[in-house]
């Protein structure tokens, strides 16, 4: 789960959306694997974990999907988060369109946001080092190769609780 923002106003976070079926499917999997009382929020690629909540953030979000296709995502795997466990996604067109994204907002990027970017999708989170690792053996175990397809971009409203959808811009 995305660290909140340190401020009570609202801030924004951005995502990656994925085509219905894997979404649904990653939904299941961090209801199965998520403390119920922490997973407050769906399934998701983070972007940006905090980006100001100003209208020509949204302009520029438009502009760039628009420009954009819709691209496939590679599942490459599952890794350690310590303390819960990810799938790792990996395509260039992903990378490139983070890396346009962070040239658009540089001014605005937090710490947390200029950091090296490392797309996953998180199914466990806030659980002890043990119970991640026996997820992770699972997981591992199981693990085969898949597909999914990005098919815009999500904002996001963070006003101190679960995130509250703003705004989709899709991919041509």
């Amino acid at each position: 789960m995305p660290i909140a923002p340190a401020a009570s106003s609202t801030t924004n976070v951005l995502t990656l959306r994925l085509d219905p079926e894997s979404q649904a499917e990653f939904d299941q999997l961090r209801q199965q694997y998520f403390p119920p009382e922490r997973n407050r929020i769906a399934a998701h690629v983070t972007l940006f974990h905090t980006l100001p909540d100003e209208s020509w953030i949204d302009e520029r979000l438009a502009s760039i999907a628009a420009d954009r296709r819709t691209f496939s995502v590679a599942v490459t795997g599952v890794r350690s988060l310590g303390k819960g466990v990810a799938y790792r996604l990996a395509a260039p067109e992903l990378q490139t369109l983070h890396a346009e994204l962070a040239h658009a907002f540089a001014e605005e990027l937090t710490a947390q946001d200029r950091q090296r970017f490392q797309p996953h999708v998180v199914v466990q989170n806030k659980v002890t080092p043990v119970a991640a690792r026996e997820l992770l053996t699972t997981l591992e175990g199981q693990f085969a190769p898949w597909r999914v397809q990005a098919v815009g971009i999500d904002l996001w409203h963070y006003r101190g609780g679960p995130w509250q959808h703003a705004r989709t811009f899709l991919f041509a």
